[in-house]
């Protein structure tokens, strides 16, 4: 898997742009490029974790389908390889908007289907020998300030009343030191339903069963067009009554997808393995994931081999929903992840960071993930996953394989099943909106440490977008 290097905001030579999940491995060489024009029984655009998921499923119902999976780069190359590494039961809507667009049995049958699917995850990797680190022993998401212990109090009552029984487990101060030992911790949430893993071993992994079920991967093979029944590429056209489009934050650069989703930066650093007894102090020595719940969301968890991984967004929207490998590194807002580290933990002030990198996530403009699959064209989809995908594309693996199959089954069900979200504002208004709201986030976490309150700011962009 070969890297992009950020040409701006570096950091070390060897870490600037190159995810700390690629530590001390070799680069294997890249698969081959589509030879010419091929024939398939289903062709994917895109060799990420939905495009995998999908192939290896069906391939595990029909050992006969010949599916073929085309990527530019390499398998892994996006966010499948570049995340923060959790598989997550988060959906990236809250269940009331779900609720309000669908029903409330949708809205609780997608809770468990999400659930659920952070256990299978774990099972796939267990039974097909993926060695990618898998630990389920949950999230836990703090409580540093008197707004974010109501938001916490707020999110296990509402959710108990919406009939999620124990889905959050509220914390007081001692017990949320307890698991992490964060500076200001007054309380806090957790859930069991999470898991850590290290995603380039998982994709890659992912990548070798799939081959190894009979699914063809060509890489350095850039699409130009999808269509019914084609898939056109620099090299050739691969043709096959049905085509799954798996291409996540890049979608916009297909014209005919141009509004569909608009991609946002996530950013994160990593640190140099930490000393055992300052892991042990922190709460650092155990594999939970962690955050706190402001507005502006960040993401954090020990790895295996005791460095501490440290994410967020803040990162801003640009024009035209450019993708670049130069943005994969910002300075500025590196910097400020690396500050809000510390101000978690005022141990780590002289800590080594090792590691600076990022990529693109994909947003639909009601933030809602659609798996869909159009019968006429033969055209299946699934995605965006706003930041949640690692967990929610093996769920799309699984929808895809129920629908181009014809497999009966209650996830066909789900709200997510054929979702269609409104298209992105025209430029230069998408600009404006989705920077603007990034900085209400922003300016809703400052609102919160003057009045130690919860935001207004907060509520209005939740009820305008139904995330949380």
């Amino acid at each position: 898997m070969v890297l992009s290097q950020a040409r701006k905001g570096r950091g070390p030579q060897s870490s600037a742009g190159v995810p700390v999940w690629a530590e001390g491995r070799e680069i294997s060489p890249r698969r081959p490029a589509l030879p010419g024009s091929a024939s398939a029984d289903v062709a994917i655009v895109g060799a990420g974790f939905t495009g995998l998921w999908a192939a290896y499923y069906l391939l595990k119902e029909d050992p006969a389908l010949k599916v073929v999976l085309v990527e530019r780069e390499c398998a892994g190359f996006g966010a499948s390889g570049r995340n923060g590494g959790w598989c997550s039961a988060i959906f990236p809507v809250s269940l009331d908007r779900v609720r309000k667009m669908y029903s409330h049995q949708a809205a609780l049958d997608l809770q468990r289907a999400m659930n659920e699917t952070v256990a299978e995850v774990g099972r796939v990797t267990q039974d097909e020998g993926i060695d990618c680190d898998f630990a389920a022993e949950g999230f836990m998401s703090l409580a540093r300030t008197p707004a974010q212990l109501a938001r916490a109090k707020a999110t296990v009552s509402g959710t108990e009343a919406f009939g999620v029984r124990g889905q959050w487990q509220l914390l007081n101060g001692e017990q949320a030191r307890t698991r992490i030992n964060a500076e200001g911790a007054l309380g806090g949430v957790y859930t069991p339903h999470c898991a850590l893993l290290q995603p380039d071993r998982l994709v890659r992994g992912l990548a070798t069963v799939v081959e190894n079920l009979g699914g063809t991967i060509y890489e350095n093979t850039a699409v130009t067009a999808i269509d019914k029944g084609q898939v056109r590429t620099v090299h050739g056209t691969v043709t096959a009554p049905i085509v799954i489009r798996a291409t996540e934050a890049f979608t916009p650069q297909f014209a005919d997808y141009r509004r569909h989703i608009a991609p946002l930066y996530s950013l994160v650093v990593a640190t140099a393995p930490l000393p055992d007894a300052v892991r042990k102090d922190l709460g650092l020595d155990s594999r939970i994931a962690f955050n706190d719940l402001r507005n502006l969301r960040i993401y954090a968890h020990p790895t295996v081999d005791g460095r501490l991984v440290f994410g967020g967004r803040g990162a801003p929207y640009h024009f035209g929903s450019k993708v670049s490998a130069e943005y994969d590194v910002d300075s500025r807002v590196h910097s400020k992840i690396a500050e809000t580290m510390r101000e978690f933990f005022p141990a780590l002030a002289d800590v080594e960071i090792t590691h600076r990198w990022g990529g693109p996530l994909g947003v639909p403009r009601d933030w809602f993930p659609s798996i869909g699959y159009d019968t006429d064209s033969g055209v299946a989809w699934a995605g965006p996953y706003v930041g949640d995908g690692v967990a929610t594309s093996n769920l799309a693996g699984r929808i895809l394989r129920n629908l181009i199959t014809g497999r009966h089954d209650e996830l066909n069900r789900l709200p997510v099943v054929n979702h269609a979200s409104p298209r992105w504002e025209i430029e230069p208004f998408r600009w404006f909106g989705v920077n603007a709201g990034l900085r209400a986030a922003g300016a809703a976490d400052l609102e919160e440490r003057l009045t130690n309150r919860p935001s207004r700011v907060s509520a209005l962009l939740e009820k305008l977008t139904g995330a949380h």
